[in-house]
């Protein structure tokens, strides 16, 4: 048990993922805790066997829900390692988080620069999807900010795609894998991008007129190169033409067509379909606003 760390779960209605998740961290944390949002079935119970700290608020958008946890409940770890209940770490990775942040700020020499200026860990995110590993696409591995000193970082304020942010200090990545691996049917998965693309095209509207936190910047992290090529090519291609050209690039040029039946599912849904939904919602939103505008 790392006596430095403290683990911040969001839920609702996660009892088949939770125990899974809990288990991957509970020789590595000295504190759980987790957020609930009101289940209605056995999640709260199922948290509270692994000695978690259970605590509910209204769910507004994940980002509101953690910083909610940040700013309000007493978080004793010197470390805060955030994931959602259908992930969960790989030994490998629980062991050398276990052996990393212990000598964190320790006189050892770990890197090129001082380890107390190290804040924050970017953590590799390992896809299964219909209990496959989708290694292709430009999927694998996506590095997110999983892990950082408590004080030291908060979640971007949106509504989707949003990304922890650290304050000051360097960031350095994990070898090992954590893995995203959701159980729930395929009918449920489009339910959720379906209200995900809902989400997704406030955002993109917002985003036009609005300051990021996370800057575009090409030659950056693997979250700002994302956010520029977001930004600076795709938002700036036309209309559901855009959909059919990044399915394209992921399944044929970054090879998504080699994760099988299962890849050709993900990349069309999650690649295709789901970015079309949301320029399909976009043009909605703009019809809306010109018949208002018509009105009045």
């Amino acid at each position: 048990m790392n006596k430095n760390l403290t683990v911040i779960v969001l839920t609702y209605n996660e009892e088949l993922h939770l125990a899974r998740c809990l288990t991957s961290v509970k020789t590595l944390a000295s504190e759980i805790v987790v957020v609930d949002s009101f289940s209605t079935d056995k999640t709260q119970e199922i948290a509270r066997t692994f000695g978690a700290k259970v605590t509910t608020h209204e769910f507004k958008n994940q980002a509101d829900q953690f910083n909610w946890a940040l700013d309000n409940v007493s978080l004793a770890g010197e470390w805060i390692l955030r994931l959602d209940a259908d992930e969960y770490l790989l030994p490998e990775l629980a062991e050398e988080i276990k052996a990393r942040i212990g000598n964190v700020g320790s006189s050892k020499d770990h890197g090129s620069f001082d380890d107390q200026n190290i804040v924050g860990f970017y953590l590799r995110r390992r896809v299964i999807f219909m209990g496959r590993w989708i290694r292709h696409g430009g999927y694998y591995p996506t590095l997110i900010l999983r892990l950082f000193r408590n004080g030291k970082g908060r979640s971007e304020v949106r509504e989707m795609d949003e990304h922890i942010v650290v304050s000051e200090g360097q960031t350095q990545t994990f070898e090992n894998d954590f893995v995203d691996e959701n159980l729930r049917s395929l009918h449920w998965w489009t339910a959720k991008h379906n209200d995900f693309s809902t989400r997704e095209a406030r955002e993109r509207i917002k985003e036009e007129e609005e300051h990021m936190e996370i800057q575009e910047d090409p030659l950056g992290s693997q979250t700002e190169r994302k956010r520029w090529w977001k930004m600076a090519v795709y938002m700036n291609l036309p209309l559901f033409w855009r959909a059919f050209g990044y399915f394209f690039y992921r399944y044929f040029l970054r090879l998504g067509f080699l994760d099988g039946k299962e890849g050709l599912i993900f990349h069309f849904l999650q690649g295709g379909w789901h970015q079309f939904l949301i320029d399909a919602k976009i043009y909605e939103q703009e019809k809306g606003q010109s018949y208002k505008a018509e009105e009045e």
